[in-house]
């Protein structure tokens, strides 16, 4: 990986690596690139332990911390997964929820260490925005209903039906 100036760093407990092979292995334009081990002891690992973990998710450069349990995700940090079909929504969704993950509503879930997944259809992202604004609040309302987005559903809310 090439060096980059800004990148997001999400804090671990020892895993950051498997979580780093995780995504590189669900998401295209997604890599591991340098593990970097600790030069010495520190409060969460010895040295020798994996510190950081340098990785690309769907082109976005990350640095996995292995920190330790002192920090834990919320929903105010999310990944947003845009999807072009159900099947590619449903492959996401389920990936991330049956590898110990957990499902949440209108789209969202958490992965196993509590990072925040948005698996967003862009049929939704298009009707949400639909210039009819009657369009846009079925399709929102139909939306708020839903765990996992289903895209026939909102195609439907979307034209009245």
């Amino acid at each position: 990986m090439r060096p980059v100036k800004n990148r997001i760093c999400l804090w671990y407990d020892g895993d950051a690596e498997e979580a780093a092979r995780f995504y590189a292995s669900l998401f295209p334009d997604s890599a591991v690139g340098a593990v970097h081990r600790a030069p010495a002891d520190y409060p969460a690992g010895k040295e020798g332990d994996v510190l950081t973990v340098e990785f690309r998710v769907m082109g976005i450069p990350c640095l996995g911390l292995n920190g330790g349990p002192g920090v834990r995700h919320n929903w105010a940090f999310s990944f947003q997964v845009a999807t072009q079909d159900q099947a590619e929504t449903d492959r996401y969704w389920y990936a991330i929820i049956d590898h110990g993950g957990q499902a949440s509503e209108c789209g969202w879930c958490q992965d196993k260490w509590g990072i925040s997944w948005q698996i967003t259809p862009q049929v939704l992202t298009e009707a949400i925005s639909d210039p009819d604004p009657e369009a846009a609040r079925r399709a929102f309302e139909a939306m708020m209903q839903m765990g996992k987005i289903d895209i026939a559903t909102i195609e439907a809310a979307r034209r009245g039906e």
